[in-house]
Order: C-alpha cells, then structure tokens, then sequence
C-alpha cells in the first residue's frame, strides 16, 4: 500500500473516463489557427558561457496573445545539422532559466532550448483573467476556456517547436521534447498539438486528471484550485471552472500523441500523485513505457536521467 494514493497493481490499470468536451478538438484547431496568425519573429542574442564547445544565446519569439516568450538556447560549436531538445519547466521552477541545463544538452550533441513559461519567469504574459484567481496561476482565466492561462501557455510550447524547427543547425525530423511536473504536462502537450517532436520524454506530468488531483494531491499547486473553490462557493463555479480544465487535461490529449513517450513517476509523490499520471500514461495510444521508483517523491530521480539519455539517444541519434 501507497501512504495516501492507490497500490501499484490499481495504478497500472488505473484509466477514468476522459472528460474532453464535444468541442475539444475543434477548440484545439482554431487555437493552433489563432497562434498561425502571429509571426514568430525569433531573435538570438549571443551570450557569453564560460564553456568550450558550445555557443549559447538568448533566445525571444512572438507566441499566442503577442506575448514574446525568452529562453536560453545551447548549441554545439561545430556543423550541424543536430538533433535538438526542447525542454519545458516545473512550476515556477527555472532557476537562472536553467541554462546550465541547456548547456549540459549541447554538450550532448543537441540543439537545446529551455522555455521559460509565460509569466513564471522572464517571459510576457498577456492573457487577462477576467475574474480574481486564487494564490499562483492554476485558476488565472478558469471561467472560460478562451481565458485560460494554459491556453496560452501550451500555445508558447508549440510555438517554441515551431521556432527550433526552423533554425539551419537543427536538424528537423530529430526533435525531442522533455519536462519535469508542469514541463511534463506540456511535454505531453506539445507532442499532441504538434507533429514536429519525434519522441517525448515526460517526468511526473502534472495538468493531468484534474478530478482526482484536487481530491488525493497533498501539496501545491493543484490545491490553488481548492482554494479558489472555498473563496468562490458557488456550485456552479466549480461546475464551469472544471469544464475548462477539461479542455486542457493531458489525460483527454494523450490518445493524440503519435510519438515514442517515456514517463516517470515516484510512488510518494504529494504534488503530482501517481495516479493522476497513471491516468494520463495509460490513455497513450503509442510506443510507451513508465518507471515507477517506490521510493522517491517530487523530486530529482537520479536513475531516469540515464533511462533519458538513452531514449533520447536511440530516437534522436540513432
């Protein structure tokens, strides 16, 4: 038995109903259509990195809303073409924008980018919430699906694709997407709204299974919904606030991924708890597989990192 979540035998074959609307995919195809329609307008700026054999810059591009979205960009210094990561955040969770990481990549012989999510770190947040939101952004826009703070956020994810794709260096049919937490959710995300990356790899997704999250999760900041639930106790707020976040569960996304996807999860995880990933892994329709490490939590887990590079290297270099 688990401390507070299901046993592992109930966790592999853990898999609610998804709760995606009619209207899911056509939501998700004028969103895509809406983020067209904004020029990216990529801007690099070298960067001095006390490091030999990579270059790094800053790099800034126009997403969703015309926010410009920033991140660090590591290279190898030699000719490419190169195979290229692109790597999503936790949760207000990038120190110095993780551009040591970014440089660590490029040291492997990928083009890496690290995108730093709208409003969490250095990058423009333009999305308005119509309402008042409780403590970080999880309820930011919530009453409707156009407002939605991950609306944007997943958008800027593709967008990042997008941008990367189009560089000389990178060499475009050997894209990988990677995260942690959030950076896993939108991992998922962008495996499912674009057909750019060619594999995935997701360590314990959050934005899954928001349903159980709010009910089983111990820690922040799937809790920021229960907070804006006991500060707006209308029953019928909560009723609209979970129909959009049904719009953005990775859960309802997974069966759009059509890549190769390795996920991780700890069996003592408080934050993302692991049958909210259960639920989104076991609703992939692709080429999948889960570690499972029963004794760690939301945390550092030093033995995926090697199952990471190897996947990573088999899809991307093989």
């Amino acid at each position: 038995m688990q401390l507070f979540d299901l046993p592992l035998d109930q966790l592999q074959t853990y898999k609610p109903e998804k709760t995606a609307p009619k209207d899911f995919s056509e939501f998700w195809k004028l969103s895509l259509e809406e983020l067209a329609k904004v020029q990216a307008e990529p801007d690099l700026q070298p960067v001095d990195y006390p490091a030999d054999g990579v270059k790094v810059y800053r790099l800034t591009y126009k997403s969703f809303g015309n926010a410009r979205i920033t991140g660090w960009y590591a290279v190898p210094d030699k000719e490419g073409p190169h195979p290229a990561i692109v790597k999503y955040h936790g949760y207000n969770a990038s120190y110095d924008g993780e551009i040591h990481e970014m440089v660590n990549w490029a040291l492997h012989g990928y083009a890496a980018f690290g995108m730093l999510v709208r409003g969490q770190q250095s990058s423009e947040d333009t999305s308005i919430s119509p309402h008042g939101h409780a403590l970080g952004w999880m309820t930011k826009g919530i009453l409707d699906k156009d407002t939605y703070y991950y609306r944007g956020v997943y958008l800027d994810a593709v967008r990042a694709l997008e941008v990367i794709s189009s560089f000389d260096e990178v060499d475009e049919t050997r894209i990988g997407v990677t995260g942690g937490s959030q950076g896993g959710g939108l991992t998922i995300a962008a495996a499912a709204l674009s057909d750019i990356p060619k594999a995935a790899v997701a360590d314990y997704p959050y934005l899954s299974n928001f349903e159980r999250a709010i009910d089983v999760a111990l820690e922040q900041p799937y809790l920021e919904i229960n907070s804006f639930f006991r500060r707006n106790g209308s029953p019928e707020t909560e009723v609209q606030a979970m129909k959009t976040l049904s719009y953005f569960d990775i859960m309802n996304l997974a069966d759009r991924v059509k890549v190769p996807v390795l996920m991780s999860i700890g069996l003592i995880d408080k934050v993302t708890p692991p049958s909210t990933v259960f639920a989104a892994y076991n609703h992939l329709e692709t080429e999948k597989e889960l570690k499972v490490y029963r004794y760690f939590g939301h945390e550092y887990i030093p033995a995926f990192q090697t199952e990471k590079l190897a996947f990573f290297k088999q899809h991307l270099k093989g």
